[in-house]
């Protein structure tokens, strides 16, 4: 049957020969083996549309995110992160270049003594000074990145203590000097150095608030201890960072950093209220 060319009409029964002309749509064509093959059109859309994904993902928040510091432990660790991100860049840039230049290089001819001088070259700079390298480097700048969470004796005042047990599925939080407990939320000032002890009443739980500080594992029947500290009031949020069981995921704290006068005066009434 001849439809005659009409518009968007197969031709002799032969849609995957009637490419639609003159019309701005997306289109797929279909091969003579049944398989669907993607227009160029529509890669072109796609490809701008995969363009457009980090630009969508830069205006996400990042609540959980060590990245988006609110305080001096967590920034160290985002400097670190980029940090290693940066010298993990430089040698993917470098391996993708020797590997290029590999392919389109000619060997030549090369005795047998040479070969076993350049791969004892690629042993020794690639498989031992390279990692060596890498390793004093992560060193180097992670360690003093962990010294703002330690429970040093700070520069100015003292810190503040608190302490925080963990419960399947819960965290605990209690002043010292009080009978003040709270439920999966954590009052502090902020600009102030906290303290936070922790430890755990069943099974290990780990201490995490990403946006001011490292994990810190909390175990039964030991203490450890965590130097926190928010540089504004605002809500960072927290959760178990150790599987603790069936409701580990659910396990989650809000620490609210509040003006030091805000807070001492929260504790105050606090205190009254007993």
């Amino acid at each position: 049957m001849d439809q005659h060319r009409v518009n968007r009409m197969p031709v002799n029964r032969h849609f995957a020969e009637n490419r639609l002309r003159d019309h701005g749509y997306p289109r797929t064509v279909e091969s003579e083996n049944g398989i669907t093959r993607i227009g160029a059109s529509a890669k072109r859309l796609a490809g701008l549309a995969m363009l457009g994904i980090p630009l969508l993902l830069s205006g996400c928040g990042g609540p959980f995110s060590t990245l988006d510091p609110g305080g001096p432990g967590a920034a160290g660790i985002a400097w670190l992160w980029w940090g290693m991100f940066g010298y993990a860049s430089v040698v993917l840039v470098g391996l993708v270049w020797l590997w290029l230049h590999a392919m389109r290089r000619d060997p030549g001819n090369i005795s047998d003594k040479q070969a076993q001088t350049l791969q004892n070259r690629w042993i020794f700079w690639g498989g031992l000074v390279l990692p060596s390298v890498s390793v004093s480097l992560i060193l180097a700048f992670g360690l003093p990145a962990g010294y703002p969470m330690l429970p040093t004796p700070p520069e100015e005042g003292e810190a503040v203590r608190i302490n925080v047990e963990g419960h399947q599925w819960r965290f605990e939080t209690s002043y010292p000097g009080t009978d003040i407990v709270l439920e999966n939320h954590m009052l502090i000032p902020a600009g102030v150095p906290i303290d936070v002890y922790l430890t755990s009443a069943d099974v290990i739980h780990s201490f995490w608030v990403p946006r001011l500080s490292g994990k810190q594992d909390m175990v039964p029947g030991h203490t450890n201890v965590l130097r926190i500290m928010a540089d504004e009031p605002g809500r960072f949020r927290g959760h178990c960072a150790e599987f603790c069981g069936l409701d580990h995921a659910h396990m989650k704290l809000v620490v609210e950093a509040l003006e030091p006068q805000e807070f001492d005066a929260w504790l105050e009434e606090s205190r009254t209220d007993e």
